[in-house]
């Protein structure tokens, strides 16, 4: 499962926001490693430099093997709880519609 972060130009795409991004993602989605191909994580800051609770945005998208891809996403604020949120989201998709095909 290869996973891509995109961030905007608000944000620092270092390596401890990798590091935690692969993390969530390995911790919420690693059972479904099999069925999906490429996780891909696009972050930004809806006010830019402007200071604001919610205004955090993380949209999870997972690219699966022979379906069309399914998408969460999280408004929060700050990027952790964004990143965390849209992670669980995500993950309950997954559940439902992956569960419904091994049944």
């Amino acid at each position: 499962m290869k996973i891509q972060l995109n961030t905007d130009h608000h944000l620092r795409g270092d390596e401890s926001l990798s590091q935690h991004v692969e993390g969530v993602i390995d911790h919420s989605l690693g059972r479904y490693r099999n069925q999906v191909t490429r996780v891909e994580v696009h972050l930004r800051d809806v006010n830019g430099t402007k200071t604001g609770g919610g205004d955090k945005h993380c949209t999870i998208e997972a690219r699966l093997e022979g379906r069309p891809p399914v998408a969460a996403t999280e408004d929060a604020d700050n990027m952790r709880a964004a990143i965390s949120g849209a992670a669980r989201k995500l993950q309950r998709v997954l559940d439902s519609s992956l569960g419904r095909l091994s049944h």
